[in-house]
This record gives C-alpha cells, sequence and structure tokens, in this order.
C-alpha cells in the first residue's frame, strides 16, 4: 500500500522545549496507527502537525503524497526551501483531512445537524446537500433522531459521535482523532469506540492519539510509541503492545493495562 501519510524529519518546538524530536513514519492508505505514549510525550502536537494546526520548525508532512501547509520555492540563493502556502490553499487540503478534538470543538449556538452540515456548506456545498448529507452520517453514528438538538443537550459521549459525524461530512481520505475518549465518563467511552471500531472497518486512514491501550490492540494495524517527541518503538499491536521490546515501552504499558 502507498503511504497516505508521510512525517519526514518533522521537528517542533515551544521556546525551549522540543516537543517533536526528528519524527519519520510512512502510514499506509486504508490503515488504523494509534499513537500510545504518556503524558507531554508529543503525541497531540504530532497529530496537530499533519493537518498543519501546528506549523513543523523543521521537517515535512504529506498527505497523499501532497506536502501540507507547504510548497517548494527557490530560494534568493538558488536552493530549494519551503514556503508556507496561502490560507485559502491551506483550507483545501484540511478539508481532505478529518479532525476530532479531544473536547468535542462543537459550535454551541448550531444544532447537531447544522454542526455537521457546516463544514460542507463552508466549502460551497449546497446546504440542502449538505444537510442531507449530514443526516445520513448522525444516523451512522447512532444519532439520527438527534440532529435538532443543540450540543448542551447532548451527553460527552452524544457530542463525541456528532464530533466524529463532523470529521466525516467532506469525505476526507485521512481522519485524525485526537484522545476521542479522555474528557468522557467511564460510561460513555464504549459507545464512542464502538463508533470508531465501526470507521477502522470501512477503509478510512485513521491515525488515534489515545490511552486506550486494549482498544488499540484491537483496532490498529500499526502501533506508535512516542516519548519525549521520539519514536522508541513501532510496529504491529502484537508485538508493541504484547511484547513491547523497549524499557520505556514496556513500563508505560504496565500503568496502563
Amino acid at each position: 500500500m502507498s503511504a497516505a501519510i508521510g512525517i519526514h524529519g518533522a521537528v517542533k518546538a515551544f521556546g525551549e522545549h522540543v516537543v517533536i524530536d526528528g519524527v519519520d513514519l510512512a502510514l499506509p492508505a486504508g490503515s488504523v496507527t494509534v499513537v500510545l505514549g504518556p503524558s507531554g510525550s508529543g503525541k497531540s502536537t504530532l497529530l496537530r502537525t499533519i493537518n498543519r494546526l501546528e506549523a513543523l520548525d523543521r521537517g515535512v508532512v504529506t498527505v497523499g503524497g501532497e506536502p501540507i501547509g507547504v510548497r517548494l520555492r527557490t530560494g534568493r540563493n538558488g536552493l530549494p526551501r519551503w514556503k508556507a502556502l496561502p490560507e485559502r490553499a491551506l483550507r483545501r487540503q484540511r478539508s481532505r483531512i478529518g479532525f476530532v478534538f479531544q473536547h468535542f470543538e462543537l459550535f454551541p449556538h448550531l444544532t447537531a445537524l447544522e454542526n455537521v452540515a457546516e463544514g460542507p456548506v463552508a466549502a460551497g456545498v449546497p446546504a440542502a446537500t449538505a444537510k442531507a448529507r449530514a443526516r445520513e452520517l448522525l444516523d451512522r453514528v447512532g444519532l439520527g433522531d438527534r440532529g435538532a438538538t443543540r450540543p448542551r443537550q447532548l451527553s460527552g459521549g452524544q457530542q463525541q459521535r456528532v464530533a466524529i459525524a463532523r470529521a466525516l461530512a467532506l469525505d476526507p481520505s485521512v481522519v485524525l482523532l485526537d484522545e476521542p475518549t479522555s474528557a468522557l465518563d467511564p460510561e460513555l467511552v464504549g459507545e464512542v469506540l464502538g463508533v470508531i471500531r465501526d470507521l477502522a472497518e470501512s477503509g478510512t486512514t485513521l491515525v488515534i492519539v489515545t490511552h486506550e491501550a486494549a482498544f488499540a490492540r484491537e483496532v490498529a494495524d500499526h502501533v506508535v510509541f512516542l516519548d519525549h517527541g521520539r519514536v522508541v518503538e513501532q510496529g504491529p499491536p502484537a508485538q508493541v503492545i504484547d511484547a513491547p521490546q523497549h524499557p520505556r515501552t514496556r513500563d508505560f504499558l504496565s500503568r496502563v493495562h
């Protein structure tokens, strides 16, 4: 399979603190990658660089072979250099990359249906078409009867399922999920994991940051363990989760199992 997502020499720092430190990854189309690691290891920052919610200091991310947020230009010295894309071009790229936030990030003044339809309408899709697609997606996540409901009237699990439907509204080739269950009460986790499980079986390329090692074992094709911004270990779940080779991976998994 070709790489849907390529991360090449990625470095990101906030001040003196290096959060991503030379990460290289190639994630195949249709794969489900779970990124594990302790708090502060750079997981969420790495995810946010894929759709350029965070710009890298060095390196480049590609989706479908296309550099995200940058293009090569010839500098005054005649050497090639990366130049930031205009905002409009970046928005076009992001429309192919769905993102599910940890804390839902739904618009409180819009209904569930309007939250899902808002992105396509902003992208120029006719309102009637966007709303019809939003109804299909709400049905898909088990909320077909809650389209007229505003976020404050929904449980956390329902809000996150609306957020997943919203991320799918423009038929992205890649969906990124940042700790999609961490803001939920324990009894609500299962319903969201069920939706993600169905999504994983559909062939969509997924990258999921989570602490749910058991869920990672079930749905992931590939597990990446990140520590201090570096890839310490990666491979299939049977290798990384069930038989980790690195002491940091073993220590982390012993605490979350």
